[in-house]
């Protein structure tokens, strides 16, 4: 009974961080954008260490190992692609012959 408890609240605390990520960023000034790519980048890096360090866990189980690895690809190619994403705005504000 306990372990369905504990689920119950991680899946409560998922829901409830996902609703107010989603209504934070919806409220961004686009001027904001690239720091906000900038903030979004660190988060992935923390979910890339996360994902690694459950995918090899001595005890997981295949399905923790499988979604470790989908969470590690899905949280490096947000990384990468949010690099260069911001790479390439910056890259729009520089001046021509520099």
């Amino acid at each position: 009974m306990h372990n369905t408890s504990a689920m119950t609240d991680l899946l409560f605390v998922f829901m409830l961080a996902a609703f107010l990520g989603f209504q934070l960023i919806k409220r961004v000034s686009p001027l904001l954008h690239s720091p906000l790519m900038s903030l979004t980048n660190a988060i992935a890096a923390v979910v890339i260490v996360g994902a690694i360090v459950i995918a090899g866990e001595d005890g997981a189980t295949p399905l923790a190992r499988t979604l470790g690895f989908i969470a590690v690809t899905a949280a490096t190619i947000n990384a990468v692609s949010g690099f260069l994403i911001t790479d390439r705005m910056l890259k729009m504000f520089k001046k021509r012959g520099s």
